[in-house]
């Protein structure tokens, strides 16, 4: 194959294991557009495969490009594309669903049994210089919003779906656990969603000050302070309506049904390493709580592109570290290794965009 139709991947051949390799440039089919990727986060489930090989029923058993939060530009089409043109800035919602199922048809289509979903083994994702998506899964971007802004749509989405979950309300006061890039984006979906007050938690200074830079009322370290007193110091007895639980902290699940009202709410977000935890059930039943789950997100991208048009955003605060592809394991390492110092490492495909 000619050279003219290879470009840089980063590969993760087993755990622990991963190099920039040349690759076919992918061929968009008729739905599809061919994206030149411009910028792309690393998430923490990039880092768990790279760590590990696996999540769950997921098992890398073949090389594998992972990386699934991206925004680029447009460079081929399809020939039954309409909705998006050669040269137009795009973020890319990485989760192809099939469009017939009932949870596609009810609007649920996060929930469809046929996803195919970038970077979950054995589909391939997008820490590279280009790929094909189907073109009804991408969002021009404004002008005026950047390519980092447009990567971090894709996990500012779960926030925003945590929140709608959540049904919050703009008298609401909301409690997020664990600030890590997705607690982060929680606290910003819920200002944008028009929460009167968004307080945090997290065993790392560094994210507590991080959440306090980007707009929380007050931050709480749990291995310091009592959660519960000192959320009714802050709200002044008021307490909590809502809660956003990222943490996966198997204490923090249990815990979280005493930190709300009676008649809160409770969105579960993060997962926990292991599948049985216990819960109040005499206390969840007698406050008369709403539990939610949360997998993925529905129905966010034009929303999240017009709240950040609306208001002062510091999304952009969550980045901590740039790296170019060529830096991958470098970028990988730091992301695994320091995350008393790193948020959200960013990676550039082509430096110069």
């Amino acid at each position: 194959m000619s050279q003219l139709n290879m470009m840089s991947a980063a590969v993760l051949d087993r755990p622990l294991s991963i190099g920039v390799k040349q690759v076919p440039i992918p061929e968009p089919k008729p739905d599809e557009a061919l994206i030149q990727v411009y910028c792309i986060g690393i998430c923490g489930s990039d880092v768990h495969y790279y760590e590990h090989g696996r999540i769950g029923r997921y098992e890398v058993k073949e090389p594998l490009i992972l990386g699934h939060e991206l925004a680029g530009v447009v460079v081929k089409t399809g020939e039954k594309v309409t909705n998006v043109a050669v040269g137009d800035r795009v973020a890319v919602e990485p989760g192809v669903t099939c469009g017939r199922c009932s949870y596609c048809k009810s609007g649920r289509y996060n929930l469809c049994p046929d996803v195919v979903f970038m970077a979950t083994p054995p589909v391939d994702g997008a820490w590279a210089e280009y790929v094909a998506v189907r073109s009804d899964f991408l969002f021009r971007l404004p002008d005026e919003m950047s390519f980092e802004e447009g990567a971090l749509l894709e996990p500012l989405s779960v926030g925003l779906h945590a929140v709608r979950r959540g049904r919050i309300r703009p008298e609401d006061r909301v409690f997020v656990l664990g600030l890590g890039p997705i607690g982060l984006l929680a606290i910003e979906a819920a200002k944008m969603s028009g929460a009167s007050q968004v307080y945090g938690s997290d065993v790392v200074e560094y994210r507590r000050n991080l959440a306090l830079q980007m707009g929380a009322s007050g931050v709480i370290n749990p291995l310091e302070e009592d959660v519960t007193d000192r959320l009714y110091e802050l709200t002044g007895g008021q307490g909590i309506d809502l809660i956003i639980e990222t943490s996966g902290n198997a204490g923090a699940i249990s815990d979280s049904i005493g930190y709300v009202n009676r008649g809160g709410r409770i969105v579960f977000v993060g997962l926990p390493t292991r599948d049985a935890i216990p819960l109040d059930i005499g206390a969840l039943v007698d406050a008369e709580l709403d539990v939610f789950g949360v997998f993925r997100y529905a129905n966010t991208y034009p929303a999240a592109i017009q709240m950040l048009q609306n208001k002062d955003s510091r999304i952009r605060d969550i980045i901590t570290h740039r790296f170019s592809l060529d830096q991958i394991e470098e970028a990988v390492e730091l992301a695994r290794t320091q995350k008393d110092t790193s948020v959200k490492v960013m990676i550039y495909p082509h430096p110069t965009a």
